[in-house]
């Protein structure tokens, strides 16, 4: 798959190749005047995503300290891309632009970069994107803390065990398959009977076939469950595989994508003008902030590619 999405990416830095998809896409739409903003937007399409991968490109090659604000913005231009393939006046406003979220301008002493949290706006790319691409218009809380966020991230899970000795996802099925398998004693951990966790599971899943023995619940699914799919579920690029939340803390309602801008977002923020907390942190590497930012970094360089780029990919079908 990813290289399907790497050589697809590539295939879009065109004029001619992005009216082509933007055209498709306006059309399946049934976007009046397709043909016409196909034309219009087409530039500016394939320049979202040319520049914003060549932020990528040169943040692999940047030292840390420079790595979030290149990350932050190479994945605000790709998000701009999947926006632009389906509103072809975006942005129409300019209250678009902003960031759409915002966090405390001074760290306090013994700053804790797990415990930092961020606060959503009522304007800007990031409540936009949510609704428009993922359909989250409605949040239960307007905060969210790092550590959450990170926690929803299956790469991430091993460093959470080494450090807390807990685990927060567990996998239930490589992608592609359309068999789910849940521990039994899943139920103790959400406090339901098997009937109950089953309805708690039917708005995120399409079954025709469930069974358990001593040890497990079997799914039989319609459809293997999606990369791009909100929900309790998870997806592992390296393992290639679907994660399934272990609490009910975690945001159920929204999806890994969201979660990357917001780390990301923070994280941009404390390189441009924590200067002091950043340079500390990257050259003393005192505290357990350093190990979960480092594998963050890492991880959504791969990832956030992938999975926009997937969002343009399927599009096609």
């Amino acid at each position: 798959m990813i290289k399907t999405i790497e050589l697809f990416l590539n295939y879009l830095q065109s004029t001619e190749t992005a009216q082509k998809y933007l055209f498709h896409c306006y059309k399946q739409q049934q976007i009046s005047d397709y043909q016409k903003l196909s034309y219009q937007n087409s530039d500016r399409f394939f320049y979202y995503i040319k520049h914003g991968l060549l932020y990528y490109q040169t943040a692999n090659h940047a030292a840390t300290e420079t790595q979030p604000l290149f990350y932050f913005y190479g994945m605000t231009h790709l998000i701009k891309a999947c926006l632009l393939s389906e509103i072809p006046n975006y942005p129409h406003s300019t209250s678009l632009l902003a960031h759409g979220l915002s966090t405390r301008k001074r760290k306090k002493q013994h700053y804790d970069f797990l415990q930092d949290e961020v606060k959503i706006q009522s304007n800007g790319l990031f409540p936009y994107f949510s609704a428009n691409l993922f359909h989250v218009k409605q949040w239960p809380t307007d905060k969210f803390s790092m550590e959450t966020m990170l926690k929803t991230i299956p790469e991430m899970n091993a460093l959470f065990c080494m450090h807390s000795k807990q685990t927060h996802l567990i996998k239930v099925a490589n992608r592609n398959e359309t068999k789910l398998n849940f521990p039994l004693d899943i139920l103790d951990t959400y406090h339901l009977s098997q009937e109950r966790f089953l309805a708690k599971l039917t708005p995120y899943i399409l079954t025709n076939k469930i069974h358990a023995d001593k040890e497990k619940i079997y799914c039989e699914l319609e459809h293997p469950i999606s990369i791009l799919a909100k929900g309790p579920f998870f997806y592992h690029l390296d393992e290639n595989s679907i994660y399934f939340a272990l609490t009910n803390q975690l945001p159920n309602y929204s999806h890994e994508i969201i979660h990357h801008y917001i780390l990301l977002y923070n994280l941009s923020m404390i390189a441009r003008y924590e200067t002091e907390w950043w340079g500390d942190l990257l050259h003393t590497t005192a505290t357990k902030d350093y190990p979960f930012i480092k594998n963050f970094l890492d991880i959504t360089s791969r990832k956030i590619p992938v999975y926009l780029g997937h969002f343009l990919y399927q599009k096609q079908f």
